[in-house]
């Protein structure tokens, strides 16, 4: 078989491969906010995206590369790249710095970001450039501005983004400044883990801007004011990124769970609460509030970021239940603890 007949079969293999996977994640709900994001994801070729990428496996990682000699492997390799799973993309020394996150997720986070046309986009994570192009596609490529901190990522996202033909502002940076060259922005969509809110964001952001960001193993939704204030509550869905880069926060330390309840200790919901509430509640003093309010989910808790101070809370930013996040020492108008890092108005 000749080489351009060989191409015409992968790209015949990729098409029908992401036409299967749009239906997924059209099934799975995830375009339920807003369904005009089906259309880009019909159109832009993930497999592009991911020239090769690593599947873990007992002996460690196996390599799929799209320029395999064995027609065999060559397959693999796309029929995985229209898979609905995270690909890890880039190791070193064992340690995952970069992936392509799982498009039902992806699909879900655009669909919540709510965009409009003529938005202005900064994506916080360049990844494989995939989610760039996607955002670049319903909004053009002069409002879409994506930031890394891995000049090797920037340059194969903006290699990646310009062999399928889109082009939008790709900047080496630390994502936790933003890119104020480039602001004000409507929508800003974090791609990575964040241990809290950076502030520099919300100077960045036009008044009534949203931000969706991963944080606590969960997706933060919030409404910007001004520079000075932003709030809102967590989505639903769970969400497991790889951390924000360029930070000196040292990585957490595991937390015992001696003495909690099993019930709790096998909970997503409750490790998610562990997780907002890290260095503020202890796990029994968490495992009490958590079955005493009902095991709430992720939808129930939110973030207020203040001028000085943020914080996260339960149903209600100054009800009963307020905890300081990271680098901040929590809500100024709340009057005291009624535990380690519990407050009340």
């Amino acid at each position: 078989m000749s080489a351009d007949a060989l191409d015409k079969e992968l790209a015949d293999l990729a098409a029908s491969a992401r036409a299967v996977l749009l239906r997924e994640i059209e099934a799975s709900g995830a375009f339920d906010a807003d369904p005009r994001w089906a259309e880009a994801f019909a159109a832009v070729p993930r497999h592009l995206f991911v020239p090769y990428y690593y599947v873990g496996g007992v002996g460690g990682y196996e390599r799929r590369w799209g320029g395999s000699p064995d027609p065999r492997a060559r397959e693999r390799w796309v029929r995985g790249a229209y898979e609905d799973v995270p690909l890890a993309t880039r190791l070193r020394d064992g340690v995952l710095l970069s992936s392509s996150s799982q498009p039902s997720l992806m699909a879900l986070m655009l669909a919540e970001l709510r965009v409009e046309d003529g938005d202005r986009v900064l994506e916080i994570g360049a990844g494989t450039g995939y989610n760039a192009a996607l955002l670049s596609y319903r909004l053009g490529d002069g409002n879409v501005t994506t930031v890394d901190l891995d000049p090797e990522i920037t340059e194969s996202a903006r290699r990646h983004l310009d062999d399928v033909g889109y082009r939008p502002t790709v900047v080496t940076g630390d994502g936790a400044r933003g890119v104020p060259e480039r602001a004000p922005f409507d929508r800003i969509i974090a791609t990575c883990t964040l241990a809290s809110i950076p502030r520099a964001w919300l100077a960045q952001c036009a008044p009534g801007a949203l931000i969706l960001a991963p944080l606590a193993t969960g997706l933060i939704a919030l409404t910007v004011r001004d520079a000075g204030h932003a709030e809102g509550h967590f989505l639903e869905t769970p969400a497991y990124f790889v951390p924000l880069r360029g930070s000196d926060r040292p990585e957490p330390e595991p937390v015992a769970l001696a003495g909690v309840p099993h019930r709790a200790r096998e909970s997503d919901l409750f490790r998610f609460l562990l997780a907002l509430t890290r260095g503020t509640l202890d796990p029994q003093e968490a495992s009490a509030l958590w079955e005493r309010e009902g095991m709430p989910g992720r939808e129930r808790y939110g973030i207020t970021v203040g001028a000085e101070h943020a914080w996260a809370w339960l149903d209600e930013p100054e009800g009963p239940y307020a905890w300081p996040l990271p680098g901040s020492s929590g809500p100024s108008d709340l009057s005291g603890p009624s535990g380690p890092g519990l407050f009340e108005d």
